[in-house]
């Protein structure tokens, strides 16, 4: 630890190896030793102690819509990533939707990596998208860097982003199974949405009516054929139907490369608790039943579902009217997301070291972020510090979203993130923010 800047001291610091007292020491934005906690801090580090507060890995959400540039007035990179900050997370992975341009080519994604560059309060990495139309773009922006691409087999909800046909997903997942890219997939099948009851209004149980459960089983089932005859690896995003887990676990047991996300409202929500015209309640696919949520948390349990992700997808506040059917379908949760998914955690009988498993670890893997996801020697100096037994109860006014709409309004949560380390370096506390210091990350090659 001769070489420390900084050193920083838990009585609960969260490694690989489990929870323990500790000291990590830090040097150029990187840790270089997880030691015992007494361990002499060398003349000239700066001795950061923490207490009984818990240091573990800053978050890595996959799964974000920050709009920017395009839907600016929805969000952006400034406040997305500041909410992300606030909430004990240091990399997101942005969608190549809702902005305007969509990340759809190697032009577009160096307008958005230009606009984000200067805004990122954390790292920032970026998804491709594919298109019926962009077949031959796919691998130029595998090469220039993008994680992956996102797929849609249902209308996407904007028009510049149209969904995939059975044809077009075996074109596009062909051609990025040539190069052992990621597939990731928002999975309903169109043709069950349209056979389903489409009422409008306010009511929720019509809304949940019109966003069936087989309308994802299917088109999981759909996915999981075609990645099968084209050993491809693909991602299945927001789960949110049970029943599709079994199709899932047999597809594994047959050697299928499918790994699977969920969401923090899946694990905390459920639509008995929706009122009517609420529709900051409002995601596609849908919150479903209490007993459709136990199912989910066995899969977590068990491994099929390997990670949870926020699927922060925000608008502005008129576009969240009363009428599920016109109403934008997004949940904002950036901020959020730790205190929530710890609070039901902690409730289920599961251990901190789950949730950072699920939200940091394998979030990272998926996305072959080696360097961020775990506390140990070599890794990205990348802290959040928790009081786990804190409470708070949410107040729309505290975000740090852009438009402050959110479904935990007046919840009383778990968990309260003290300060967000980036690379060694403090960079939100108290409601106080540094100015940007965010990088934009690429595919490591």
């Amino acid at each position: 630890m001769s070489d420390a800047e900084l050193v920083l001291r838990s009585t609960r610091v969260i490694t690989p190896e489990g929870t323990r007292a500790a000291s990590v020491a830090v040097s150029a934005g990187k840790i270089t030793a997880v030691l015992p906690y007494d361990a002499e801090v060398p003349a000239g580090a700066r001795l950061e102690d923490f207490g009984d507060h818990v240091l573990l890995p800053g978050l890595v959400d996959t799964h974000v819509h920050v709009n920017d540039p395009g839907r600016t007035e929805w969000e952006g990179f400034w406040t997305a990533t500041r909410a992300a900050a606030a909430g004990g997370i240091t990399t997101l992975i942005d969608m190549p939707l809702n902005s305007l341009p969509p990340t759809t080519t190697v032009g577009n994604l160096r307008t958005k990596q230009d606009v984000a560059r200067e805004k990122a309060h954390i790292d920032v990495g970026f998804w491709g998208g594919a298109l019926p139309d962009n077949v031959k773009d796919l691998r130029p922006l595998q090469d220039a860097g993008v994680f992956g691409f996102k797929a849609f087999l249902s209308p996407s909800g904007v028009d510049e982003f149209p969904h995939l046909d059975q044809d077009q997903l075996a074109q596009s997942m062909a051609e990025i199974a040539g190069f052992d890219g990621l597939l990731i997939v928002h999975a309903e099948d169109p043709h069950h949405l349209a056979a389903a009851p489409q009422h409008g209004g306010p009511r929720y149980v019509d809304f949940l009516a019109s966003r069936p459960r087989d309308a994802e089983d299917t088109a999981i089932a759909n996915l999981i054929a075609q990645a099968k005859r084209l050993r491809a690896r693909v991602h299945v995003l927001h789960l949110s139907s049970s029943d599709a887990l079994p199709l899932i676990r047999a597809a594994r047991a047959e050697g299928v490369r499918i790994s699977v996300e969920t969401c923090p409202h899946y694990l905390t929500l459920t639509a008995e608790e929706v009122p009517d015209g609420a529709s900051e309640f409002k995601c596609c696919p849908p919150i479903r039943e209490a007993a459709n949520q136990d199912l989910l948390w066995e899969a977590l349990a068990d491994g099929t579902i390997d990670c949870v992700v926020t699927d922060h997808s925000p608008s502005t506040a008129d576009l969240k009217t009363s009428d599920f059917a016109t109403a934008w379908g997004g949940i904002s949760g950036l901020q959020l997301s730790l205190s929530a998914v710890w609070t039901e955690a902690r409730a289920r009988g599961h251990r901190l070291e789950d949730v950072v498993r699920w939200m940091s670890t394998q979030t990272a893997a998926l996305v072959g972020l080696g360097q961020k996801g775990a506390i140990e020697a070599g890794r990205d100096a990348d802290f959040a510090v928790l009081a786990p037994d804190e409470t708070f109860t949410v107040d729309p006014a505290g975000l740090q979203h852009r438009n402050r709409v959110t479904a935990y309004a007046g919840k009383t949560l778990h968990g309260v993130v003290k300060s967000t380390w980036l690379r060694g370096e403090r960079i939100a506390a108290g409601g106080e923010f540094t100015e940007p210091k965010g990088a934009l990350l690429t595919r490591p090659q």
